[in-house]
């Protein structure tokens, strides 16, 4: 599995008592478009799958290029809350961390769960979406290791720009 490159996110939740946790992903992907659905898949062994579930709500968050240290701080045991020290964090429709430096983010409201083997995987309808600008590349990871798409053609990236931050409900 280490062989299928994939951009790295946080997956982030926010129970009700406030305290925000979250893990590192490669294992996200988009599933339809009407409605905006993505799933992500989580280990049943890891505490981030509870957490998902009793909140009934998740962000995807899409690290940068270069946030490799990002990407390991949520990957490694350590408090929860311990794991937010890092990045600058908001909110957006419902309450689960979003990275205000992230590629893209994605907030979503668990639709349907699905049990396959040691994972389950939600589907999470998409409710909101901050994105940065084109110029911004993915961090992505393959074959244990991190590395970052090249991006599109210069000339290609000046057709496409858009303001540093958006956020659409």
């Amino acid at each position: 599995m280490r062989r299928l490159a994939a951009s790295v996110t946080v997956l982030t939740t926010r129970l009700d008592d406030e305290a925000r946790v979250g893990m590192t992903a490669t294992a996200v992907t988009s599933v339809s478009g009407d409605p905006p659905t993505l799933l992500c898949c989580v280990n049943r062994a890891n505490a981030t799958r509870t957490a998902f579930a009793q909140a009934g709500v998740f962000a995807v968050n899409v690290l940068a290029a270069g946030d490799n240290d990002l990407a390991t701080r949520f990957a490694t045991p350590m408090a929860p809350e311990e794991r937010f020290t890092s990045g600058a964090w908001t909110t957006l429709s419902t309450g689960a961390p979003i990275l205000e430096t992230a590629v893209a983010s994605f907030d979503c409201r668990i639709m349907q769960t699905t049990e396959i083997g040691s994972h389950s995987i939600f589907f999470g309808e998409v409710l909101a979406v901050a994105l940065r600008g084109p110029h911004v590349m993915p961090l992505l990871y393959a074959h244990g290791g991190y590395g970052k798409f090249a991006g599109p053609h210069p000339s290609f990236q000046d057709l496409m720009w858009t303001p540093d931050w958006q956020v659409y409900d």
